[in-house]
């Protein structure tokens, strides 16, 4: 799949971080060549600090150096504040094998000035494969994570039955599954309806 087609299918949120206006033209020129529109902008540390505060980003392309730092020190603390994100780091050549041995173990993608429109499109491709994995992992999860409680609502509609009406576990099992169909509503619902009835 092509960039253009990952961009396609998945919308990106990008923050550009950058403290020259020319920087920022020719990279918002670039990101624009691949087709991502939500393009935001930060000239600061302090102003990427507010707005990352309110907002998420699929990816945060930060060009070294910003106002108060090279640049790494907010690419780390992003990276442990916010796993969603993909962080491309631009920096100076002469900062480049430096920057690249502290900055790999956080797995932030850096790229050393100047910059080819080619190699600036591929890592940004990479960087939405990235993303695209980080966002299956999450939903996995999240999907995970919503079955446990399903399980411990049900278990825990169960343990009502089996107390105030006497019923063995399997049998309140069976009811719960038996007001899910009757009702055309998921096990969970069913089993909340019990708690509700009981635990007031």
């Amino acid at each position: 799949m092509s960039v253009r087609e990952s961009l396609h299918n998945r919308p990106a949120r990008v923050l550009v971080v950058s403290s020259s206006g020319k920087d920022t033209e020719s990279i918002t020129s670039l990101i624009k060549s691949v087709n991502i529109a939500d393009i935001n902008y930060a000239e600061s540390v302090v102003g990427t600090r507010s707005f990352l505060s309110s907002s998420e980003f699929d990816i945060i392309i930060i060009n070294a150096p910003l106002d108060v730092e090279v640049g790494d020190k907010l690419a780390i603390d992003i990276t442990k504040q916010n796993g969603r994100a993909v962080i491309i780091l631009l920096v100076k050549d002469e900062d480049y094998d430096e920057l690249s041995k502290k900055l790999n173990p956080y797995g932030i993608l850096i790229l050393s000035k100047p910059i080819t429109e080619r190699l600036f499109v591929q890592t940004l491709n990479i960087a939405v494969s990235i993303y695209a994995k980080i966002k299956s992992i999450r939903n996995e999860t999240d999907t995970l994570r919503t079955k446990i409680d399903d399980m411990k609502i049900i278990d825990r509609a169960k343990l009502i039955l089996m107390q105030y009406i006497g019923m063995p576990e399997k049998q309140a099992h069976r009811y719960i599954e038996k007001q899910a169909m009757d009702l055309r509503i998921t096990k969970r619902e069913a089993a909340e309806n019990i708690l509700k009835t009981y635990e007031q």
